[in-house]
């Protein structure tokens, strides 16, 4: 591969452009259907449509990690000092001439590129959102805005969100720093999903949904595990352990094989290595494996209780269905993962399943609050829910 330095700014104007000019279509969609709505309903929609396009980005996020594209330009933020792999043609040829496979081509260059376009663009459309909120805010009838420290935090998390891709790049894929990138990119999703409620409440005047505390208690619960549960994924994923097992609901031929939990779970190290520096052993990769398996049973339980309890509560239905269809998504994509040797399909899918989750969890939790008494769900939270 040839050599990069880590860090060159030169193409950083350019790449906010690229951001910018990306970013127009969602902006001019939002205004043009939007034309004669209030202030507060073209907030909600751009809310909304930076939440789903983030959403995208997580999945694309995958799709560059799973394909191994995540070196595919060794520098950061461009690709050998360019703003685009064009201007960095002789630098990838040679460094693909010299290792056909990896890490750097001239397809993976394009795809973490790509990435790096739209992860811009998301940024800029969380630029609109924080300054509109604070313009919003000084006018007479600001009561129709949410509070802007809202949108201003989601915009400074992007920012750390965007010095974890460029570490991503820079440490090489360390493991502890990837995991953290995608566990950043979830938390940006839950950080706008709570505006897109708040908006949506806003907009219909509809108050929050009341349910029993022992219900919102187990909704909290589900949404801690969730939350462990993806960084064990993430660190199985990260250090490419799903095939440790590749068979179910046995690991090689065993329900407790050997492992490694200490080296397993050492954090601070870098891909493949121990932090002695030596190759990681297989009975480490089978610990990171199956303790994301084994965790994977008692999200399973948790989850499909709350749903079921979920399914109780008027205008609750759709939104426990949807729990119940990612849960099944996410036991067949995980399947999938480990019996048809880690296809790229499934795993995308898994991926997306876990970030839709994480959706539907705080969405629902932030649309409710505890009451001594369940409240009946007004039609038009039923559908902020849905």
């Amino acid at each position: 591969m040839n050599a990069a330095a880590l860090y060159d700014l030169s193409p950083v104007i350019w790449l906010m452009l690229m951001g910018a000019v990306l970013a127009l279509g969602p902006l001019a969609w939002v205004w043009l259907r939007n034309r004669q709505a209030s202030r507060a309903s073209r907030l909600q929609a751009l809310t909304v449509l930076t939440l789903f396009l983030t959403f995208d980005l997580v999945l694309f996020g995958a799709f560059t990690r799973l394909t191994d594209s995540g070196l595919g330009c060794p520098d950061w933020p461009g690709c050998y000092g360019n703003a685009s792999p064009v201007g960095a043609h002789a630098e990838i040829s040679a460094a693909q001439q010299a290792m056909p496979t990896g890490p750097v081509t001239h397809g993976k260059a394009w795809v973490e590129m790509v990435h790096r376009y739209l992860a811009t663009s998301v940024g800029v459309l969380i630029l609109v959102l924080a300054v509109v909120s604070w313009l919003d805010r000084r006018r007479q009838d600001r009561p129709t805005a949410i509070n802007p420290w809202w949108p201003t935090l989601t915009l400074l998390w992007v920012c750390i969100q965007g010095a974890f891709g460029a570490l991503t790049v820079t440490m090489k894929l360390f493991p502890a720093i990837v995991t953290l990138h995608l566990l950043g990119g979830l938390l940006l999703l839950a950080l706008l999903c709570v505006q897109a409620v708040r908006y949506a409440q806003l907009h219909r005047a509809s108050a929050v949904v009341a349910v029993r505390p022992a219900l919102r208690r187990l909704l909290g619960l589900g949404l801690v595990l969730l939350w462990l549960q993806v960084a064990l994924g993430g660190w199985v994923s990260t250090n490419y352990a799903v095939l440790a097992c590749t068979e179910f609901p046995t690991c090689q031929a065993s329900w407790w094989p050997e492992m490694n939990f200490a080296q397993g779970f050492e954090l601070w190290r870098e891909l493949g290595l121990s932090s002695d520096g030596q190759h990681i052993s297989f009975a480490a990769l089978t610990a990171i494996h199956y303790v994301h398996r084994l965790m994977a049973y008692a999200v399973l339980g948790v989850l499909a209780l709350l749903a079921w309890r979920m399914r109780a509560v008027a205008g609750w239905r759709r939104a426990a269905n949807w729990l119940a269809a990612l849960l099944l998504l996410q036991f067949l994509t995980g399947l999938s993962n480990v019996v048809l040797g880690w296809p790229l399909l499934a795993a995308v899918l898994h991926t997306g399943g876990a970030a839709a989750l994480v959706v539907v969890l705080t969405w629902s939790l932030a649309a409710t609050r505890s009451s001594g008494q369940a409240a009946t769900v007004s039609p038009s939270v039923s559908s902020i829910a849905a």
